[in-house]
């Protein structure tokens, strides 16, 4: 049993010094931002069963929203030697010491889901959607929409500080520019989260005549704009109808909001970034294949008019 065991350390040592070890044998630290939505949510449980699809021993670590976790479980990860790391960031700056440090270390590292700002030559790639893009076509949407109408919008932001953030309100401004009728009359972060998505709706709602001033809620994530129909239906008014809702991800509650008349836009944010990533890292760490810096996903526009319902029960199947 013991000759077994050496020739098996052998076999695999000599693997990976050919550079031909498999993503079977592959060991990945994975730090997750948290749990602050449905669609974080569905990310991690997709990460998790591509990861074991591919027999792939994935190291994860919840960073409760918070860079400084994150930098302690990549260092955390190093220390232990993995063979890649996966990092959704929480938000775009003060990655560059300890990208640094993987690098030094040898060990390739791929962004999910958000970019940052460093030097590209610090992570293998970034697998994405364009999110400035998604803002693009949830503005194009609204625009469509109220046609030549007055509209006053009030845009619920995410993490201060996070590409999303910063990416998807940029794209909706550059949409709706030229478009006098639509303005911007509030904009504050909701963080990302039901909650807060809620609390700062009722504070527009206030702000803004009892509701009957604003036009349409554009919301950075589903799980916002969530909290935001509570508030709209608690202030008295018809959310969908009254004052018209659209966000990004496309999460499944969303969908049921739809159903009823509720929401009446979102724009589809795949939860599968770890697939694109992990044939990534395969393919570097078993013959050299650097991957293009950016591997873009899809990002679709899904309305009324979508069989919301159907939507809905495919997206349950997912681990939403």
């Amino acid at each position: 049993m013991q000759g077994k065991t050496l020739a098996a350390g052998a076999a695999l040592i000599a693997a990976l010094l050919a550079g031909t070890v498999s993503a079977s044998a592959l060991t990945v630290g994975f730090s997750q931002i948290g749990s602050e939505s449905g669609w974080r949510a569905a990310e991690t449980t997709v990460t998790r069963q591509e990861a074991e699809k591919r027999g792939i021993d994935l190291k994860f670590a919840d960073a409760q929203q918070k860079q400084e976790n994150q930098i302690k479980a990549v260092r955390g990860f190093i220390a232990q030697g993995v063979d890649a790391i996966l990092i959704a960031p929480v938000v775009a700056t003060g990655w560059d010491q300890v990208l640094e440090e993987a690098k030094e270390a040898e060990i390739p590292v791929v962004l999910l889901d958000r970019q940052i700002d460093a030097p590209d030559d610090l992570y293998l790639t970034a697998v994405t959607s364009d999110q400035v893009f998604e803002g693009k076509v949830a503005g194009e949407w609204l625009v469509k929409d109220v046609g030549d109408t007055e509209c006053k919008v009030v845009e619920l932001q995410g993490t201060t500080g996070s590409s999303p953030a910063i990416n998807r309100k940029k794209g909706f401004e550059e949409a709706i520019a030229g478009h006098d009728n639509i303005q911007i009359v509030r904009s504050q972060t909701g963080d990302f989260t039901r909650a807060k998505g809620k609390e700062v709706m009722e504070s527009f709602i206030k702000a803004e005549g009892g509701g009957k001033d604003i036009c349409a809620v554009y919301a950075h994530n589903d799980d916002m704009v969530v909290g935001a129909i509570q508030a709209i239906k608690e202030a008295g008014l018809k959310p969908g109808t009254d004052i018209k809702v659209v966000s990004i991800d496309a999460v499944p509650d969303i969908f049921r909001a739809m159903a009823d008349g509720e929401a009446n836009a979102t724009v589809e944010l795949t939860p599968n970034m770890a697939g694109p990533a992990f044939e990534a890292i395969s393919a570097y760490l078993d013959n050299g294949t650097a991957p293009p810096k950016w591997i873009q996903t899809e990002s679709k526009l899904y309305t009324a008019q979508d069989d919301p319902m159907a939507v809905y029960e495919a997206k349950k199947n997912l681990g939403y």
